[in-house]
């Protein structure tokens, strides 16, 4: 098997209207916009209405799908029940993954399969999903939950801040988390947007679909990276023990946890973005991650050319980490919210392998796989009665 393809690499599977990544210039479109542009101009409300939608809105209409994810962030009553009797020891993730499946409990209309039904529950999902995550933080802290603002002119990321916390957040604070909700929003083919698309390609419903893609962003090496990044900090733990850690690390064949992306052949545009928000916050709250960031990233390049290596650059993860960590946000609530980011995405992708527009239409996804196992000849292994079994030696 080429092992360029490993894993579906550089296989085309489908068409889509929502991404495009341009991996050698390090360009991010979201529907025809350049990712610069949104987090320059938009906000993660009018971001998700582009995904979803395929336009940016007008006023009016920003003003109603607005209007919409605010009456729709409440959780059910049984739902925050079943919450506060888990042990408090339950992963977040696995906590949001439960419960977006939950969610479809409370769907009264789940026969509807129109496309209008299903951004009605996307809509659900983006508006709840920030709810459940803040929520499940405070129980487990023996905190009371925090209702959701109703009224006003409060934003998704400063709703989420304020649940999350119990305080409103600061001007700032909430437009660093509007950002990066914008940055996390999208990325084409990911394996966790796949995963929701190979599921909505057995016709199974909206929660299925997006459990599974929680799911999937759980892992190390998907939305778990930006952890082991603040874990990779921490260990670090001095600016001044960075390039021998880093050397230490890259000779023992080890990763640098941030560094180097499937598609990105140079800096992923969303780093570069994260990076100037972490020096930011970093001078504002006189800590030392964004320097000890940077190093990492510098000492990483500089191994790489030294020791004739193709260079790696940062990905999302790298400086998002340090973001959230001096926002003061539980380490293990980073993956959560690229979930709560990314579901406007994941919805989208849903959306349009379900009802896409041009032939040929969705089919049920069916890779092939190259069989590599035991191998008796044409006619296959003969069958041994168990009786007549020996235990074959192992090497």
């Amino acid at each position: 098997m080429d092992a360029r393809n490993i894993g579906l690499r550089n296989i085309e599977v489908a068409d889509t209207k929502i991404c495009s990544i341009d991996g050698e210039n390090g360009k991010l479109i979201y529907r025809g916009y350049d990712i610069l542009d949104l987090v320059k101009h938009s906000t993660y409300e009018e971001t998700a209405y582009l995904l979803l939608f395929g336009e940016l809105p007008t006023k009016e209409q920003l003003i109603d799908f607005t209007r919409r994810l605010v009456e729709a962030r409440g959780i059910p009553e049984p739902m925050v029940k079943n919450l506060k009797n888990r042990p408090k020891r339950a992963q977040p993730m696995d906590v949001l993954q439960s419960c977006v499946s939950e969610l479809a409990d409370y769907d009264l209309n789940m026969e509807d399969t129109s496309k209008e039904a299903h951004v009605r529950r996307a809509i659900t999902l983006i508006a709840k999903m920030p709810a459940i995550v803040a929520a499940w933080n405070r129980i487990r802290n023996g905190q009371h939950i925090v209702d959701p603002i109703e009224e006003g002119s409060s934003s998704h990321a400063a709703n989420f801040l304020y649940m999350l916390r119990g305080v409103e957040p600061s001007a700032e604070e909430a437009k660093v988390m509007d950002v990066c909700l914008i940055l996390h929003a999208e990325h084409s083919f990911n394996a966790s947007t796949f995963a929701a698309r190979e599921i909505a390609s057995t016709r199974a419903h909206m929660y299925a679909c997006i459990s599974g893609a929680v799911g999937a962003l759980s892992g190390e090496l998907h939305g778990g990276a930006n952890v082991q990044v603040m874990k990779m900090l921490l260990e670090v733990a001095d600016p001044a023990h960075v390039e021998k850690w880093v050397t230490n690390r890259l000779q023992s064949g080890g990763r640098i946890m941030g560094m180097g992306h499937a598609v990105y052949r140079t800096t992923d545009p969303r780093a570069d973005i994260l990076g100037r928000l972490s020096a930011r916050i970093s001078r504002e709250k006189g800590n030392k991650w964004y320097e000890m960031t940077h190093k990492i990233e510098d000492a990483t390049k500089s191994w790489m050319r030294d020791n004739k290596k193709q260079v790696i650059y940062p990905n999302v993860d790298l400086y998002s980490a340090s973001i959230y960590y001096s926002m003061g946000i539980p380490l293990d609530l980073n993956t959560p919210i690229f979930g709560i980011s990314r579901i406007a995405g994941w919805a989208a992708h849903v959306i349009e392998e379900k009802f896409a527009e041009a032939a040929p239409k969705p089919a049920l996804y069916r890779p092939k796989a190259v069989y590599v196992g035991k191998y008796c000849g044409p006619m296959g292994c003969e069958y041994t009665p168990l009786s007549s079994r020996v235990q074959e030696q192992r090497a």
